[in-house]
């Protein structure tokens, strides 16, 4: 397929407004396997509407504009897209429940090369919808696997450094279940390609691949456990590039370096012994 990088640069989404529930805010954190110790009283504001947590991260799935990837008239292979880096930034915490307006620009296209694929940028703006307030910045790059070689828009993104050659300076690990992709999936992502076997290896993978932005959410839940004391609001924004695929019932054992404020980290399949999160870093509050 060709990349067509005028529709692309001229895309125009409409700003989304989504009506996000207290049931959404718990089903997202299920699906990042919050609450599998109904016991664990640290847990439960993120599973239990008395008193509840907004997950951070959740800024990665609000007021999506949809996969309009798929559509052919921008001429991306779709089947073969990837999630290749995510940042967000918190600005306001973000709300349990309310009214939230999405506002979504697609800011370049990054060319690799023939047979190397493309890089496509997009920025999304969160806002309550009510008050105005300006609640987070997200960043997304996806990978175009099938396309490559047929130009670009728009300036590229700065590359994040590697990380230390050295030694973590604390580990903390969190099992996931086999089946987690198909819970996460009632976030809004319903892309056949974690759910599917036979899409999935029509994709390349032999089984269906867990979301990359389930992997990030359980980033932000090991890193509000470990470095801000269960306390949510203390995340203000976090990076990461997905590097290798998490299979469901992987166990993530995430790699920080540092402390305080900044924190740089990486996230490992211990099983197999591949790191699937690399060259990350978040912001803590004091």
């Amino acid at each position: 397929m060709t990349l067509n990088i005028d529709a692309i640069a001229r895309l125009d989404l409409r700003p989304a407004v989504q009506e996000m529930t207290a049931r959404d805010t718990i089903v997202y954190a299920l699906g990042l396997g919050y609450g599998e110790d109904p016991m664990d009283r640290c847990e439960l504001p993120f599973v239990y509407e008395k008193g509840l947590h907004a997950m951070p991260s959740m800024a990665n799935i609000l007021c999506h504009p949809g996969f309009w990837a798929q559509d052919p008239q921008y001429g991306i292979d779709w089947v073969k897209v990837l999630h290749a880096e995510q940042e967000f930034r918190i600005h306001s915490p973000l709300p349990a429940e309310g009214r939230i307006r999405g506002e979504v620009r697609v800011t370049g296209v990054e060319d690799k090369g023939e047979g190397k694929g493309a890089l496509i940028h997009q920025v999304k703006e969160l806002f309550a919808e009510e008050s105005g307030t300006h609640l987070a910045s997200v960043r997304q790059t996806l990978m175009l696997r099938g396309n490559g070689g047929q130009g670009s828009f728009g300036q590229p993104e700065a590359q994040p450094e590697a990380l230390p050659d050295a030694s973590p300076d604390t580990t903390a690990e969190i099992a996931t279940r086999p089946g987690l992709a198909l819970l996460y999936r009632l976030s809004g992502d319903r892309n056949p390609l974690h759910a599917d076997p036979a899409v999935a290896a029509k994709a390349g993978f032999d089984r269906p691949i867990l979301h990359g932005l389930c992997t990030m959410g359980i980033a932000a839940r090991a890193l509000i456990q470990h470095c801000c004391d269960y306390d949510p609001t203390r995340l203000a924004g976090m990076f990461v590039r997905f590097s290798r695929p998490v299979v469901p019932g992987d166990t993530l054992r995430f790699e920080l370096f540092g402390n305080g404020a900044n924190l740089r980290f990486r996230a490992r399949a211990v099983e197999r012994d591949v790191v699937v999160l690399d060259r990350c870093h978040a912001t803590i509050r004091p």
